[in-house]
């Protein structure tokens, strides 16, 4: 038989998170007791009201047909009057937004929309694994932009050649970053929108983390900065927002003519979100739109503080995230971050990914996603105490 399997495989995502999952798997099956702080999934449910809008909706007769592939009008409606809400931006429902099955399928489908086999895009290293597997896709040249933190995690705009600029047909951003835990001023996108029509190229900003950031800090949206929608999209998930990661509802808005080019790829696909979660989606918006609303963030603030305290307390120093569900941790020194996620996995039970998983930049860190209760990532913490104890004596 021919062998059925695409060399792009081989090209996509990274083999550790298969492996991290390999270990899991030998490690529970010893009867070890796994904290797993690996995957970035929310660990409660949505809010009531999204639960009730959603169960309401399942039961209308009416929402079992084929929906539409840039989401219904009403959905649409909705994210542009939350966008006006959180960031003053205004959106055109029919021309600056489309709906997504979760940005993952945006930002895995935008290469194919907008560029050419041979083409070139800036792309962040560390990233989220789907940034380089879409330029795998797409059959797009990836040109890493090293993010490191004597810079921030930012990438340095000058540093990128004139001639790389100039072939690139677009540059990814994502503040708050996924794994990096950083966060951009409006002065660096302001600069970022500079270079970009300077060197005309778009500018995709991925915006998932927006509503988690802590000690009052409110993350700023590309479009906030004058003439960004002439050279930027944005995608915004519900999944994190509003603990909706199962729903598989998310949208991109901005820039027109790269939202219609995104349209038609996908209504080459796909027929839509399903109505129902389209109507949960709305119930999650408008609640969190409404006086008095309670934002997830207060309660990833309070397990980051549990687990960075508690890590410190076990000779473990890292500084405080300002946003995102992860700690991005410098490791201690004497480990790759493959070595150390493995052993204290198999001696502790306690899951990270390392950071070699999102680019070669990553290596020395590891990814600690905060995503069980703060009794456990007090637990966590001493058992990765224990850990590093018996490791510092036996070295």
């Amino acid at each position: 038989m021919k062998k059925l399997e695409s060399s792009r495989l081989s090209r996509m995502g990274s083999a550790i998170f298969s492996e991290v999952a390999e270990w899991k798997r030998e490690v529970a099956a010893r009867g070890m007791d796994v904290i797993d702080l690996g995957i970035g999934s929310p660990d409660r449910p949505p809010s009531p009201a999204v639960m009730r809008a959603l169960e309401e909706a399942v039961r209308d007769p009416s929402m079992y047909g084929y929906p539409s592939s840039e989401g219904s009008l009403a959905f649409r409606e909705t994210v542009a009057r939350w966008y006006k809400h959180r960031f003053g931006i205004g959106l055109d429902p029919e021309q600056e937004i489309v709906t997504l099955m979760g940005s993952q399928d945006g930002l895995a489908h935008l290469a194919m929309a907008i560029t050419n086999p041979g083409d070139a895009a800036l792309v962040p290293d560390p990233g989220y694994p789907i940034y380089a597997a879409s330029l795998v896709l797409a059959g797009v040249e990836p040109v890493l932009m090293p993010l490191r933190s004597e810079n921030g995690f930012l990438p340095v705009l000058a540093d990128i050649p004139e001639e790389t600029a100039r072939r690139a047909k677009f540059m990814l951003l994502n503040y708050p970053s996924n794994p990096l835990s950083a966060v951009a001023t409006p002065e660096f996108f302001r600069a970022a929108v500079d270079f970009a029509r300077k060197h005309e190229l778009l500018i995709v900003h991925d915006l998932a983390y927006s509503e988690m950031a802590f000690d009052g800090f409110r993350p700023p949206s590309i479009l906030e900065i004058e003439g960004a929608k002439e050279v930027a999209v944005e995608f915004h998930s519900l999944s994190k927002s509003f603990n909706m990661a199962g729903c598989r509802i998310a949208f991109m808005v901005g820039r027109p003519d790269v939202v219609r080019s995104l349209r038609i790829l996908k209504s080459n696909i796909d027929y839509g979100v399903f109505n129902a979660v389209q109507r949960a989606g709305i119930a999650a918006m408008e609640e969190d739109m409404a006086p008095g609303s309670v934002p997830v963030a207060g309660l990833y603030e309070r397990r980051r503080d549990v687990l960075i305290e508690g890590l410190r307390r076990a000779g473990w120093t890292i500084p405080k995230p300002k946003a995102t569900m992860f700690v991005w941790a410098r490791i201690p020194a004497g480990w790759t971050s493959r070595q150390i996620s493995r052993e204290m996995l198999f001696s502790s039970g306690v899951v990270v990914i390392p950071g070699d998983a999102f680019g070669s930049e990553g290596e020395g860190y590891v990814r600690i996603a905060l995503v069980q209760e703060e009794a456990r990532l007090q637990e966590a913490a001493e058992r990765i105490g224990a850990f590093l104890a018996a490791a510092r004596q036996l070295r």
